[in-house]
């Protein structure tokens, strides 16, 4: 989420993902405090600096990608987030780490002028 979410407000302007990730950050920040003392609180600054940057350079590289690449991006980000509630509800377990390139693979097949979500025919 915290990927995928920095994309999607980089490049999109919607902070929604963002804002449902920090929820369950702060929730399970006040958990790991209980046992693991103050030091946890320190852990938000490597959080904020990798998800600011990775902001950052969406909103960068914004203006050089079509509306059809950040729609294929934001809808693999989507599927990966879907990934995510699976894992957490425990209906399968999907290495959804491993797929995070796909975000990638997707920008540069739609660069590439190959729609990823176009059936055949």
């Amino acid at each position: 989420m915290a990927v995928t979410g920095a994309l999607e407000g980089g490049l999109t302007g919607n902070h929604s993902t963002l804002f449902a990730k920090s929820m369950l950050d702060g929730i399970s920040a006040i958990v790991f405090s209980s046992t693991m003392g103050v030091g946890v609180v320190f852990s938000a600054l490597p959080v904020f600096v990798y998800q600011g940057t990775i902001s950052l350079m969406a909103k960068w590289a914004a203006g050089f990608l079509s509306q059809a690449v950040v729609a294929e991006i934001t809808a693999v980000g989507g599927l990966l987030i879907v990934g995510i509630g699976l894992n957490i509800l425990e209906v399968a377990q999907i290495r959804v780490g491993n797929l995070v390139p796909a975000i990638l693979f997707a920008a540069l097949l739609t660069l590439g002028g190959i729609r990823v979500g176009a059936l055949p025919g």
